[in-house]
């Protein structure tokens, strides 16, 4: 479980495609700290580092699979593309954003980007099937970033995205156009069960 605060900013060293998808990501976490099978959230997508660094060289790898990236943007990442990680929380950590599983529900794509004051005002277009999960004043995560819902309409949504934000996270990187995961608030997910059961 993560909470949707971006911890670090990392970097794609190298992919391969060989049945699976194999990344290297560069890091700032001291990896010597991070036990081989542990979980880190990467663009959202809660992924398992399978090698890693060490002290002095910082990077940690993981394996996707065809499964992982027919729901996700992961497919389209290339060699120094950077992306948001963050590691689980532990209990006891404070939530600063939302519950956050990692499990991504789709590709979201920016539809545009407005000034508003010292932030941003980025809409956003869900898949279809995932609109009515989206809440106006609701949790969502995008790339793996805890944000608020501001407002929906149909398939469109914004969220506003102050200054801190896009300094800590690849956010100041997005143009229109640009796809993101998606992953809609686990309450959200189990309300819509338990009334359509």
């Amino acid at each position: 479980m993560f909470t949707g605060i971006v911890t670090d900013i990392g970097r794609i060293k190298r992919i391969e495609r060989r049945g699976d998808t194999h990344i290297v990501i560069a890091t700032r976490y001291d990896v010597a700290a991070v036990d081989i099978g542990a979980s880190i959230a990467c663009a959202g997508c809660c992924l398992t580092l399978v090698d890693k660094g060490n002290a002095d060289d910082r990077w940690f790898a993981v394996t996707v699979s065809g499964e992982t990236l027919s729901k996700t943007t992961i497919g389209s990442w290339v060699p120094n593309g950077t992306i948001n990680l963050e590691r689980p929380m532990r209990v006891g950590d404070e939530l600063g954003g939302h519950i956050v599983t990692g499990h991504i529900d789709g590709v979201a794509e920016l539809i545009s980007i407005v000034p508003e004051g010292e932030s941003i005002r980025m809409t956003f277009e869900a898949p279809a099937d995932l609109a009515r999960f989206i809440a106006s004043k609701g949790s969502i995560a995008l790339d793996g970033a805890s944000l608020t819902v501001n407002e929906v309409n149909g398939a469109r949504f914004g969220v506003n995205v102050i200054p801190h934000t896009l300094k800590v996270t690849t956010f100041g990187e997005l143009k229109a156009g640009s796809r993101v995961n998606l992953e809609i608030d686990l309450l959200a997910r189990y309300v819509s069960r338990l009334v359509n059961a």
